[in-house]
Order: C-alpha cells, then structure tokens, then sequence
C-alpha cells in the first residue's frame, strides 16, 4: 500500500516566517498577511506555494476583501467568473455560506474538481479565507500527482487516452492528465459536476465520445481514487478562525465536504470568502 504522508515531520525557518509539514502542503506561521508587502517575502511565498502547493496560514484575524484581492494579485490577474453576491466586499471575491442571506450555498457538492476547468487555461491558484467559522464545515484537499502516480496501470493507460469536455460556455476540451506547466508532474484537468462528456483519443483517427455508460464509469472511477481506503489521499482541513489558504488549484483537487451545508442554526454562521487566478497555459499533452 502506499503511504500517502506527503511531507517529512520537520518545520523548515525561513528568515520571514516557519513553515511546518501538514498531510498535504505546509501550515505557515509567523507572518501578518494583513501588512506583508515586502518583494523578497511575496516572492519566498510564491516559491513556497509552487513547491509545497497549499500553504494555509494561521492566525490572520478577518482579511479584509481588499486586502484579500491584493495578496491574491501577488500571483497574477484575477478571473471573477461566478455570482456576485451582495454581501462579497469586492466584486472578485466569491462568498460562500450556508446561509444564503450571507453568500452562495451548496457551492463544492457537485464532485472533486479543480478550479476553472471551463475555460481555456483552468485558474492557477484559489485563495481561501474563513471569515465566519461554523462547529463543523471542513474543505476536503487531496494531491494530484500522488493520485496519478498511484494508478494502476490500466486505469492510467484509459485515462491517459482521455480528454474531458466542459459543459460551459464554449466547452473547451482539455486532457484528463496533463504535466503541470511549472512542476512538470503529471496533474488531472477535471470536475467531476461540470464535464458534459469525455472524449478518446482526441485529435486522432481513433478519436470518439465516450457513450453514456463509459461516462458513468469513468467519472465513478476518479471520485473512487479520491475516496478509496477511507479517502487516504485526502487532506480534510478542518477551519479555526484566522486561517488563510492559497493553493496550487493545478496541483492540488478539492470538494466541500457535506457538513459544510449543514444550516446555520445547527452549527453557526459559515462564510467563506474564495478568489481565483487566471490561468496562462492551457493544458496540453
């Protein structure tokens, strides 16, 4: 079996803040996000973000929306493609709740994903910030690479002929698996709630859809390697106040877990606030 523990069990000090190893990605303390502005840290940050792909900073207070968008421009342009709710403090933060006088509900339940698979070149990073935590209401992570490394040859020889269609907009079709256009690590471009069909062997001879029992079957399969041995490979981060967390979306799949909908009169007010990088390279084989 393998073992899926992703980092080692020593904290790395860098000279602007420590980092120490979680299940996925590196929690982050010692720095205030609030008035970081300085080019060498913002710089370390995005290195740290490439090589450990989630860093989820710890004891931040409430981010502002300005202030969120302005950390989250350290990594490129925004791309705001979702509803504007009325209580987002800026038009390219996303507001997400289980109240919807507050945000947008039963957002993350429709299957594993990534970001922004229905445009041309998928976000590159999301940036997360929970500014009203709930009793219970965690966001699930879990490692592409380790995913695809660890399929069996088979699966990964069918997925490898694969490329998914997106059921917005134009629908651009993108590989199933793809190499990371930084890491070069084999990644998955997919979600599972908005693919409107999947295609073999796209752009040969041999190319055809998928009919809709194979599309059943293939998307059973990778929501069945997201939770297989008692979802293993998932990092369920559980929310404190304070928590910021930037995150490869190339590298890095996620899901709100279900208690995430549980009504605020059970578990208190959930609000999440989320923005979203444009992506620069579409992926290819």
């Amino acid at each position: 079996m393998r073992n899926f523990n992703f980092q080692s069990n020593l904290f790395s000090m860098s000279s602007f803040y420590k980092l120490f190893p979680n299940k996925l990605g590196c929690i982050v303390r010692g720095i205030d996000l609030s008035t970081e502005n300085r080019p060498e840290v913002i710089q370390k940050i995005k290195e740290d973000v490439t090589t450990h792909r989630i860093l989820i900073f710890k004891d931040q207070g409430i981010v502002s929306g300005n202030r969120h968008v302005e950390i989250s421009e350290w990594f490129g342009e925004l791309e705001s493609t979702f509803y504007k709710h009325p209580k987002s403090p800026h038009p390219d933060v996303f507001r997400v709740s289980n109240d919807k006088s507050e945000g947008c509900t039963g957002v993350g339940r429709t299957g594993w994903h990534i970001d922004g698979s229905f445009q041309p070149a998928p976000f590159s990073y999301s940036l997360y910030h929970m500014v009203s935590v709930p009793k219970r209401g965690a966001t699930a992570f879990a490692p592409l690479t380790e995913l695809v490394e660890s399929l069996p040859k088979e699966t990964f020889s069918k997925w490898d002929r694969l490329w998914m269609m997106s059921d917005r907009r134009s629908g651009p079709i993108h590989p199933l698996i793809y190499k990371h256009p930084k890491s070069g690590k084999k990644v998955l471009c997919f979600h599972l709630g908005m693919t409107n069909n999947y295609i073999f062997d796209y752009g040969s001879p041999n190319e055809r859809e998928a009919t809709p029992s194979e599309f059943e079957e293939i998307s059973e399969e990778i929501h069945n390697e997201f939770v297989k041995d008692n979802g293993k490979i998932q990092y369920i981060h559980q929310w404190e106040p304070g928590d910021f967390i930037i995150s490869d979306n190339l590298a890095v799949a996620h899901e709100a877990t279900p208690e995430t909908q549980i009504p605020r009169s059970e578990v208190g007010l959930r609000v999440l606030h989320r923005t979203t990088i444009k992506g620069t390279v579409p992926p290819t084989k």
